[in-house]
């Protein structure tokens, strides 16, 4: 009986543990059915996803960079075929020796080399760049080479090219590798690809994101260890847009060749009334190509410590007192506050405020002047008194108002401001309250007034129109139609009476077309060409009182850097203006003796080859699309 109940008790604790563990093994087994259900089932399209992604890779292509074409579709800055020269370690036994044999071919430096081995040791399934811009006789050395060269092959690519060199570098910029910084400031995936460049200066980075265009798509296969097996699909992305400009590149180049034989120089030409630039040139300048193929330290050093500063676009970035051409907008000043055009002032030579004498650039003086004589013949003495007239606020207004002391606004980087002086300016600079004298030096364009190149053509486009005309550069993408063209430039007028700037374009043409104006020599004799104008002579040095009794040193017995800048501004024609032109000459001495006859020259070019008269964006389709030019 005891053995009976010793035998139960064993079969209920058997029952027991097996009931526990078959209750573990359920709970076991029911996990793993629930996660194999996670798995298969709800997680499923997931875990598909990551299969595919590594298997399919996705690479970003390169889409072309839109091009940059004059008014009437010159190619400015285009693409070019760029035959590189790429490494696939994996294909070659020994990748020094590869770079070795290379480098009797094309020229591989030890920092390349050692950057080429260090991607290699990276990842050595995928092609690197090992050099770029091969010319067709390396393409075909190494061809011929090729069985000497495992891992080595050539692809094609595209680098931007700029046709005409130097002439057009300080407007269109140049296009360089993304620095850390600009990747760190874009969301924009094609930044992060190695070969891609982007606008760093001019045109090139005003309007960089239209055209550097879309990226495009490559799906390739490839296997667990990174190897390529085949592309499965391509979507080249969007081409960048091609941008079409005002330039007329033709006359552009005649101005740059104009200015070439001067040491440093500075032009622009403008319509009038449409603010349209036809040609801004700058010497001395700089190759934009040489940054596409790659700038060696040496030859940035060179641009960058070169006193003549051929990185600087002088029509924006050069900042000149305006000396004489600034007597309009005294004169401008003057009307509006009421004193008469036939006020006269006897000039003797010299005007004097005080214990103080302001000389007159003519020794001896011009005798009685009125406000036309002294435009005509640029009388120091009649200006010095109007100055003191009117007063320092009342000439900083209108020289704000014809576009002087503050930027443009082209469609261009870097662009400087200038200096019209007010009482508060000068207070805010320096701590000090503004001089009498000082107002009589500001009325001759000297003493703290700055103006660009840039500004003393808008100056003269604004007093040959009346209106607020604002200087630009781009007319448009190419590939839009009439509905999305920007239309005409309808500027404000600027409140001045038609017959105040009436009577400062005829003392301009005086300048020019009578006897005894100081541009007489520079006369256009074409009929219906005539410019109107004004000169100026900026000086960069204090002439001391015993040089003045002794005689003022001429200009080509000074330095170079210390001679006098040459300035002239104008207007043509005459009877109709339709083209505004500002030139500066550093240190070129008299604006009348350098200046004046490049302007001249470029108002007869611009006129001869008639560019407002040519057909407008949307019209001229078919011409840029077959890159006809002016």
């Amino acid at each position: 009986m005891a053995q009976n109940n010793e035998e139960l008790v064993r079969l209920k604790s058997l029952t027991r543990r097996a009931l526990i563990l078959g209750g573990v093994q359920l709970a076991v087994f029911g996990g793993i059915a629930g996660r194999l259900y996670q798995l298969q089932v709800e997680e499923s399209d997931r875990f598909a996803l990551l299969a595919e992604e590594n298997r399919i890779n996705v690479k970003l292509l390169i889409p072309p960079r839109g091009q940059i074409l004059d008014r009437f579709g010159k190619q400015l800055a285009v693409n070019q075929q760029n035959y590189r020269v790429v490494l696939t370690s994996e294909q070659t036994p020994n990748a020094e020796a590869t770079l070795e044999a290379l480098g009797r071919i094309v020229a591989v430096g030890d920092s390349e080399r050692e950057r080429v081995l260090r991607e290699v040791r990276r990842n050595s399934f995928v092609p690197i760049t090992v050099a770029e811009n091969l010319t067709w006789e390396q393409v075909s050395q190494i061809e011929v080479n090729a069985p000497d060269l495992p891992g080595i092959s050539i692809e094609v690519g595209q680098t931007r090219l700029y046709p005409y060199g130097t002439m057009f570098s300080h407007l269109l910029g140049y296009v360089a590798k993304v620095a850390e910084s600009e990747l760190k400031e874009s969301e924009d995936p094609l930044l992060t690809l190695p070969d891609f460049r982007i606008g760093k200066n001019g045109i090139e980075k005003t309007y960089d994101t239209a055209l550097r265009g879309k990226a495009g798509t490559r799906q390739i296969e490839v296997n667990s260890v990174g190897r390529v097996i085949r592309e499965l699909s391509r979507n080249e992305g969007k081409p960048g847009r091609d941008l079409v400009l005002t330039l007329d590149g033709g006359l552009q180049a005649y101005a740059y060749q104009r200015l070439m034989g001067e040491t440093a120089a500075s032009t622009v030409v403008l319509d009038i009334q449409t603010g349209d630039v036809l040609a801004m040139a700058s010497v001395p300048s700089y190759d934009a190509n040489l940054f596409t193929l790659g700038l060696s330290a040496g030859d940035w050093k060179t641009l960058t410590e070169d006193t003549l500063k051929p990185m600087t676009n002088r029509t924006i970035g050069g900042l000149y007192a305006p000396g004489s051409t600034f007597k309009m907008t005294v004169a401008l000043a003057a009307l509006e506050a009421g004193v008469s055009p036939a006020h006269a002032v006897f000039c003797p030579g010299v005007y004097r405020l005080g214990n103080a004498r302001f000389h007159c650039w003519k020794r001896g003086g011009h005798g009685y002047m009125n406000m036309r004589d002294g435009i005509k013949h640029s009388c120091d003495v009649f200006f010095y008194d109007t100055a003191r007239r009117i007063g320092i606020d009342r000439i900083s207004e209108m020289a704000f108002k014809l576009g002087l002391g503050a930027p443009t606004g082209i469609d261009l980087h870097s662009e400087r401001a200038g200096v019209i002086p007010t009482r508060d300016w000068k207070l805010a600079n320096f701590g000090e309250p503004w001089q009498g004298g000082e107002t009589l030096v500001t009325a001759i364009g000297q003493g703290f007034v700055l103006a660009t190149p840039l500004q003393l053509a808008v100056m003269v486009a604004r007093l040959a129109s009346g209106k607020a005309v604002t200087p630009h550069l781009s007319r448009g993408f190419r590939d839009q139609g009439p509905d999305d063209a920007a239309p005409p430039s309808l500027f404000a007028p600027l409140g001045v009476p038609p017959e105040h700037m009436a009577l400062i374009l005829d003392a301009m043409n005086a300048v020019v077309n009578e006897k005894g104006g100081t541009a007489g020599r520079s006369k256009i004799i074409e009929p219906g060409w005539e410019m109107g104008g004004k000169t100026g002579t900026s000086q960069v040095r204090r002439i001391t009182m015993s040089e003045r009794a002794q005689g003022v040193t001429k200009n080509e017995d000074l330095p170079w850097h210390r001679r006098d800048h040459a300035l002239f501004v104008a207007f043509a024609p005459v009877g109709n203006p339709r083209y505004a032109c500002a030139v500066v000459v550093d240190h070129g001495g008299g604006g009348s003796a350098v200046a004046a006859p490049i302007a001249k020259d470029i108002l007869i070019e611009v006129q001869r080859r008639d560019p407002l008269g040519r057909p407008a964006l949307p019209e001229m389709a078919a011409n840029v699309a077959q890159g006809q030019g002016g």
